[in-house]
């Protein structure tokens, strides 16, 4: 057998998919590829040339090496280590044995609990069966935002308001220099904000491998190697995150899809591609692949933003189709094949063909190898770990942050929750209050919303007034030649105190934090109508639909109070 060490995986469909590239290598009988161990077995024909497998496998975009077998038992070292780990823990000041915690996972949630756990005394062991730093950093929020902004400056360059005095340009988009650039400030983050903290952080032990429950205060951790061993802890934290959730489409499994994770890292544009998903990833990627030379169609179960104000989804559509982006609504495919290197899904509009296909249609928490029954971790039906306000699950001493809990999956919701688990391990009381708590979706124009929709306003019993402002009431937009979109305010009736708010804007995301502030102060909208906002600015907007509830603002001069 020949094995190869692999990085880079983030979940169990990468895994699936470096299977599939491997198998394709002339030689290769039959490949087992573990994403928890980071590792691949291969049964080769004699011959078989090992630059054609760490090949495949770089396509891919990760990275391979050949590996020697691993080791029969090693199991001796490993205990030992553990071992001195508790024994300096039984050295603290005092001589009083430091608080023993547990944390599972590497990234937003798991580092801001293991920080704070030490800040208050702690011995934290993290453990870690992928690459240091979880979803944001690696194959989330960073790499994408670099790729949507590289998009976002190819597309003024062939296309912007001001073409009248600008001569528009079409770039050439080189997608693999792009991509370089990318990953590298990818890595220097990493580096910065996860790997060269722990490393110089005595109080942490990071571990690799992958961890399961034996009982309410052991975990068994099995190392890449094939090793084995158990830590006994205190208190734990579970910040395990969520992987791509795939919907059983027929046929779909048999098919080299995209999810968002190699979306991000392909070297190529590919000339069609058909996007299944109408939520922040698939928007986000539609959008940034369409400007940087794709053909898109988006494949809408129901509509855009389903699940928001339908204004937000009428908005964006509007916005996507103007710049070419099919996108069709109340569609869904039944089945998918893939012949002659294209894609082609069944709808009721008739065959669709791409030449690359990208699923995005939510996201799992990565809960179903922990064992947590046997630690009495409660579920719920979609097998989230269901937490009260202090990050606490059901079962005594043991705690869960970021987007394997019920929390909303937003990266500064899980580092939020993790410093407050991290309180409450080492004897605290901390609590998440998220009723303000702002999102925001880096499309073209962007979306942002806080508090309340009026939908959810009146479906818990409040009554609402609420007022839309669109953007050629808005004086920045208007020197920006871009009107796009609108500021919608919702109030409740009476007392005028702000339930929420909801944009659709260029940079909304540096909207909505005012918008969040003022819901936090519990302002009304004749608080917000007499704050005095900047001139010419975006946030101005705000100011403007809180002046609708008792104004005219068409018949306002620029800048009136």
């Amino acid at each position: 057998m020949t094995h190869l060490k692999i990085t880079g995986m983030t979940c169990d469909s990468c895994a699936a998919h470096v299977k599939e590239a491997l198998e394709k290598v002339p030689g290769v009988q039959s490949a087992i590829v573990s994403y928890a161990k980071g590792a691949a077995q291969l049964a080769l024909d004699p011959g078989t040339a090992p630059d054609a497998l760490t090949a495949a496998v770089a396509g891919l975009g990760y990275k391979a090496m050949l590996a020697d077998a691993p080791p029969t038992d090693n199991r001796t070292g490993l205990f030992d280590k553990v071992r001195g780990w508790m024994g300096a823990a039984d050295k603290g000041s005092g001589g009083e044995r430091p608080l023993q915690v547990a944390v599972i996972g590497s990234g937003g949630a798991a580092m801001a609990a293991a920080l704070k756990a030490v800040e208050q005394g702690a011995q934290v062991t993290l453990i870690e069966r992928g690459t240091i730093g979880g979803t944001c950093v690696n194959v989330g929020c960073v790499p994408s935002k670099i790729m949507i902004r590289a998009a976002h400056i190819a597309h003024l360059r062939r296309e912007s308001p001001f073409d009248v005095g600008l001569t528009a340009t079409p770039p050439v988009v080189s997608r693999d220099r792009l991509l370089v650039q990318q990953q590298a400030r990818v890595d220097e983050l990493r580096i910065a904000k996860y790997e060269s903290i722990l490393e110089s952080n005595p109080s942490i032990n990071l571990v690799r491998g992958s961890a399961r429950f034996k009982d309410g205060h052991t975990l068994i951790v099995e190392a890449a190697e094939g090793d084995w061993y158990e830590v006994a802890f205190d208190r734990c934290l579970i910040a395990t995150g969520a992987s791509a959730a795939i919907p059983p489409l027929p046929g779909l499994a048999e098919t080299p899809y995209w999810t968002s994770t190699e979306a991000l890292v392909s070297e190529t544009i590919p000339k069609r591609l058909a996007v299944i998903g109408a939520s922040v990833v698939a928007l986000e990627l539609a959008q940034a692949f369409a400007r940087l030379g794709s053909e898109v169609t988006i494949l809408a179960r129901r509509t855009l933003f389903a699940s928001e104000d339908p204004a937000i989804g009428e908005a964006v559509t509007a916005a996507f189709r103007a710049e070419g982006i099919t996108v069709l609504t109340q569609t869904q495919a039944s089945a998918v094949t893939y012949s002659d290197r294209q894609f082609i899904l069944t709808t009721p509009q008739g065959e669709l063909r791409a030449d690359q296909l990208f699923v995005a249609t939510g996201r799992a928490p990565n809960t179903t190898s922990l064992d947590l029954e046997r630690a009495g971790v409660a579920l719920d039906s979609q097998h989230r770990i269901v937490i009260d306000k202090g990050m606490r699950t059901s079962a005594p001493n043991i705690y869960a942050a970021g987007d394997c809990t019920d929390q909303p999956q937003y990266v500064y919701v899980a580092a939020a929750a993790g410093t407050r688990a991290g309180i409450n391990m080492t004897g605290g009381d901390a609590t998440l209050d998220l009723d303000a708590m702002p999102a925001v979706v880096f499309t073209d124009p962007q979306v942002a919303t806080v508090g309340y929709s009026e939908a959810e306003a009146q479906r818990i019993g409040l009554q609402t007034d609420s007022r839309t402002l669109t953007l050629d009431n808005v004086p920045r937009a208007l020197a920006n030649f871009d009107t796009r979109g609108f500021i919608k305010l919702v109030a409740e009736a009476g007392s005028g105190r702000i339930l929420g708010v909801q944009a659709v804007t260029p940079e909304a995301g540096e909207i909505i934090q005012t918008a969040a502030i003022a819901i936090r102060a519990r302002m009304t909208v004749q608080d917000l109508a007499n704050q005095l906002f900047t001139y010419l600015t975006m946030v101005e907007g705000l100011k403007l639909v809180a002046q609708t509830f008792s104004k005219d603002v068409t018949q306002l001069s620029c800048c009136a109070g």
